[in-house]
């Protein structure tokens, strides 16, 4: 039930436009919607596990930890899930809201992305979209929203979003539960990027060598997507051969919060991470 629905209901019919025309495996299955009045629902399949928010690692959540290797599974399909909405369709679509919430698990927790009230068309030759206001929620917001000193908006935006989805789910803190005790999203990274460098003490639920494999992997692989300049994150396509990919010819994307300089581990990195994509077209919004 949509009891927040705002104006005229743009909310609920840029959805069922939107989300009508996605027929893919990582994408929930919009089934009908009431437009009746004030009473206003989308009817969706039904996904008895609900988010990815519930089973993310905690050392407090040991009981709905999945494991490292279903984690790492749920990674890749919503990275598909994101990448079909970035190329598989006709027009691109930007969601604007990745995060754990917004991916729902059925019962044999394929996760499915959900909740596309935010979500922008535009055309698939063109890769930057302008806008007047933020959307999406804060902590997954990509800083080019906020300066374009950062860039310009484009599906980057997306790739940010999943990459904070990927670090909370792993690390286990909940990005927006606690604005003040968590400080903000930016130092999240940081104390992701200590845990890499081995220079912070491991707090995250690892049993054996080949889950911290993964582990590292998926955090390299976060910490890629949530780089500040718009340019310098891979595309969704880039980052599905990074999950399927070895983890030994990972780099590890450069430390913006190292005070003294790069570490032994980042001097051995001598691709500049501005190489992996090329400048970005403005677009113009579809209706």
């Amino acid at each position: 039930m949509l009891n927040n629905s705002q104006g005229n209901g743009e909310e609920l019919v840029n959805e069922v436009g939107i989300i009508g025309r996605i027929p893919h495996v990582n994408i929930v299955r919009l089934i009908g919607f009431c437009a009746d009045g004030f009473r206003r629902a989308l009817v969706y399949e039904f996904l008895p596990n609900s988010s990815l928010q519930k089973f993310i690692n905690s050392p407090d959540n040991k009981q709905n930890f999945l494991g490292w290797k279903k984690l790492q599974e749920i990674a890749l399909d919503v990275a598909k899930g994101i990448e079909y909405l970035h190329q598989g369709c006709d027009q691109r679509i930007l969601h604007f809201d990745i995060k754990p919430q917004n991916v729902l698990l059925d019962h044999n927790f394929t996760p499915k992305i959900c909740d596309f009230g935010l979500a922008k068309l535009c055309s698939k030759d063109q890769s930057v979209m302008s806008m007047t206001a933020a959307r999406g929620t804060l902590g997954y917001i990509a800083p080019e929203v906020f300066s374009r000193n950062f860039g310009n908006v484009s599906y980057k935006y997306d790739v940010y979003s999943y990459g904070m989805m990927l670090l909370e789910t792993i690390g286990g803190k909940k990005i927006t539960e606690d604005i003040e005790e968590n400080s903000s999203h930016v130092y999240y990274p940081e104390w992701m990027h200590s845990i890499l460098e081995e220079t912070d003490e491991i707090r995250i639920h690892i049993e054996d060598e080949e889950d911290a494999k993964i582990a590292k992997k998926l955090a390299t692989v976060g910490l890629w997507c949530i780089q500040w300049h718009a340019v310098d994150r891979p595309s969704m396509q880039t980052v599905l051969q990074m999950l399927e990919g070895d983890q030994d010819t990972l780099a590890i994307p450069p430390n913006p919060f190292a005070s003294t300089g790069p570490s032994r581990k980042y001097a051995k990195i001598s691709v500049p991470a501005r190489q992996i994509t090329q400048d970005l077209e403005v677009i113009q919004e579809l209706d």
